[in-house]
């Protein structure tokens, strides 16, 4: 059954923003795929795809191979789906000429769901912590999914909208549950977090909400895993697009400034596996040609002058997040996060046509605090926050190291790259668009 099937992942390497969308665009039309699969995180996703006509669209929870003909879109458990966003970029997407993107959606039953009261506890923790806060993106996906384990009860999920008197009940639980936490807390006095803790105690707005995803629902209504693996198993390629990066997994980033979301080979075959597919999958490592971060936490070669240098069309410094920071590349980072993330079949790499004239420099390793040199950060065999925190405030003293001379080309850079990870760089993007994508090694070899 899956033998005439390629199975082929995206996985980021760094911080996020490193090309994912731009490269599932472009395979899907490389290597004629029919399904994206998202197999993790949720609508804070945000991957740009930009057409030579022009058009664009940041992708947030549809698959980022929309803009191609038939290609669907499956949201596989555990993707936490924010169902009131699916239907605003719908609306974004048809504005842009993609009128049929709901008619190509499967969503798990199993996807837990954030709402309007996760959404606004997600903000009002954020606040509370105040100069300690993580870097949330404001959409709710780590408060949905930190809520369903501590009180799995009341976690709702896309199946449990086809009950409306049973979703009901669970938003209302949740909407008490999460007043309750924050009567306790020093919520900030500002209006944005008095509106957001109004949402909370608007014992009309679960019912108001309801009638804002019907449409969704009936468009998009909720798939069996028998459904899904169905689509799956159909001849051609499937892509599966990863989201964010390693460098903020829940259990490989660096705590407390991570998503609650994993990034692994592991993730992806555990999605196949799920509904009975056993194949093996290509999985590629993508890479900005520079360190990008968006919002806070560690990233050790910063360097302001790059962040006035390298323009950034896309991401914004203000929002939730932050400051978006440039950085040099890092093989210390690098080497860590090929570690975390599992054994890879190649690489692809973004903005290789930013390198020359950028003054982008190699990072071998760091300085401590101590005097000593750091060439690589250890990866825990199991998942240990503790381990987590304990490399962030490493990764916050120190220095970085520099080899000589600024990197000359993409070509230096990718021997680079290469020399360090031992695998081939298979495509380069030398721009923004999938016309821009050159196969670095040939086709067959991926």
């Amino acid at each position: 059954m899956t033998a005439a099937t390629r199975y082929v992942s995206l996985l980021g390497l760094g911080f996020g923003d490193c090309g994912k969308g731009l490269f599932t665009d472009h395979l899907c039309g490389a290597l004629q795929a029919h399904t994206v699969v998202r197999f993790n995180g949720g609508a804070q996703a945000g991957h740009n795809v930009v057409l030579a006509n022009g058009r664009h669209h940041t992708f947030s929870q549809f698959g980022a191979g929309s803009f191609h003909a038939g290609v669907g879109t499956v949201l596989a458990s555990p993707v936490v789906v924010h169902p009131t966003a699916l239907r605003v970029e719908e609306a974004a997407l048809r504005r842009v000429g993609v009128e049929d993107a709901f008619s190509r959606l499967l969503i798990d039953a199993r996807c837990r769901v954030t709402t309007p009261f996760h959404q606004a506890a997600g903000r009002l923790r954020e606040w509370v912590r105040g100069e300690g806060a993580h870097g949330s993106c404001g959409v709710g996906v780590g408060e949905t999914v930190r809520h369903a384990l501590a009180s799995p009860d009341e976690a709702l999920h896309y199946g449990d909208l086809l009950q409306p008197a049973r979703a009901l009940e669970k938003l209302e639980a949740s909407r008490t549950t999460l007043l309750r936490e924050f009567a306790t807390n020093s919520v900030p006095s500002h209006a944005d977090a008095a509106q957001e803790l109004a949402m909370l105690h608007d014992d009309t707005l679960a019912r108001r909400w309801l009638d804002a995803v019907a449409l969704c629902l009936k468009q998009s209504p909720p798939a069996s895993a028998d459904r899904i693996a169905e689509r799956l198993a159909q001849p051609g390629t499937v892509i599966f697009e990863g989201a964010q990066g390693v460098l903020l997994d829940e259990w490989r980033g660096f705590h407390p400034h991570t998503t609650w979301s994993t990034i692994s080979t592991t993730a992806v075959e555990a999605v196949l596996r799920d509904v009975g597919i056993g194949a093996p999958v290509q999985h590629l490592g993508v890479l900005r040609s520079y360190l990008t971060r968006h919002g806070s936490g560690p990233l050790p070669t910063h360097d302001r002058a790059l962040d006035a240098r390298l323009a950034e069309p896309h991401n914004a410094d203000d929002g939730w997040q932050g400051a978006f920071r440039r950085g040099h590349p890092d093989a210390v980072l690098l080497r860590y996060a090929l570690d975390a993330v599992g054994k890879l079949d190649g690489l692809v790499a973004s903005h290789l046509d930013g390198i020359e004239g950028a003054g982008l420099r190699w990072c071998s390793g760091y300085r401590s605090a101590d005097g000593s040199r750091l060439a690589s950060l250890p990866c825990s065999e199991t998942p240990n926050l503790d381990h987590q925190h304990t490399l962030t405030q490493q990764l916050q003293g120190v220095q970085p190291l520099y080899e000589p001379g600024a990197i000359a080309t993409p070509q230096e850079w990718v021997e680079r790259v290469e020399t360090l990870s031992g695998l081939a760089v298979r495509y380069g993007a030398f721009g923004p668009t999938r016309g821009t994508v050159s196969a670095l090694q040939p086709v067959n070899r991926l």
